[in-house]
């Protein structure tokens, strides 16, 4: 395990970019430290240098346009409740956010970090010395995915619960670089590979989620795990109906990316689950089985659309 020999922490947007810049290729940037702190001490995440943008005061507003609401970063999951507009909106981003981990994570996890959580598996989230004992992944620069025996793909399955809910509501997110800002759909930036499951450079500082308020939406969250605090998902369903009648299902927890299907309330309710079902590689790296999974998966989605279509 490196340990940091340099620790950083601006005070703007751009001198996080600058500081980035500066240790391209051996630095990660560090929000809540939820997720990477546990992913540094399991060996799975190494630099020497740590850019802790936990003071940058712009990354923590929460902003009301005419159209559009932008939320900053590093509005911590459990801080999302104290907006009144969120609150009223938004009410299954909220749940969303609080169905993450504990309490207390939650005081500490930012909305950022949870949308740019890394992809996990049973085979690859563990020690350094188990991992060695088992023979190393793909993801860890082994020769074989363990979950499927192949030697070509690597399944790590996505696992945040608030990106779901935010692509249901085609949420966008603004990201900075030393080459300027631009802003992206969410869905845009997973890219299905389970050993690099975003295309955003390392560089890349996401610093605010946009949801539109033009339009009226209902949002059924469901979200399976074995214990209620502290697991990650195996499963995470977000089922979307705007006023003019466009539904969007948005799964998690069963493949390295979001898997969004997209109709209208004219779509047959069994058409749109088949195709979910049909889109899911879920392999056999969580706690509960394949098999198990995408039942439930069915079930989820089987409610939900009951429940914005009836």
């Amino acid at each position: 395990m490196v340990a940091e020999k340099k620790y950083l922490q601006p005070k703007t947007i751009d001198e996080a970019i600058s500081f980035a810049k500066a240790h391209e290729n051996d630095f990660y940037f560090l929000a809540g430290g939820t997720d990477a702190l546990v992913n540094k001490y399991q060996g799975n995440k190494e630099a020497s240098c740590m850019i802790d943008i936990s003071r940058i005061k712009e990354l923590k507003s929460v902003e009301v346009f005419e159209n559009e609401i932008h939320i900053g970063a590093l509005i911590t999951l459990d801080g999302l409740k104290q907006h009144q507009v969120l609150r009223e909106k938004f009410p299954a981003l909220l749940l969303a956010a609080q169905e993450v981990a504990s309490p207390i994570l939650r005081k500490s996890a930012t909305i950022g970090g949870n949308v740019l959580c890394e992809n996990r598996c049973s085979f690859y989230n563990q020690s350094e010395w188990w991992r060695e004992a088992v023979g190393y992944c793909l993801k860890c620069e082994g020769d074989v995915c363990i979950a499927t025996g192949g030697t070509k793909a690597c399944f790590s399955k996505f696992v945040s619960d608030t990106a779901p809910v935010i692509i249901s509501l085609n949420g966008r997110i603004e990201l900075h670089d030393f080459d300027g800002v631009k802003t992206v759909p969410l869905e845009s930036i997973y890219t299905g590979d389970g050993i690099h499951p975003r295309n955003i450079a390392s560089t890349t500082l996401l610093s605010k989620i946009i949801l539109p308020l033009d339009k009226e939406y209902k949002v059924k969250f469901k979200k399976l795990r074995p214990r209620e605090a502290v697991d990650f998902t195996s499963l995470t369903t977000a089922v979307a109906r705007s006023n003019d009648g466009n539904i969007r299902l948005v799964i998690g927890g069963v493949d390295p990316m979001p898997v969004v299907i997209d109709g209208n309330a004219d779509s047959l309710k069994e058409d749109l689950v088949k195709k979910a079902l049909a889109k899911s590689r879920v392999v056999d790296n969580d706690i509960y089985s394949r098999k198990y999974r995408r039942e439930m998966m069915r079930l989820f989605l089987e409610e939900s659309l009951n429940a914005l279509l009836d």
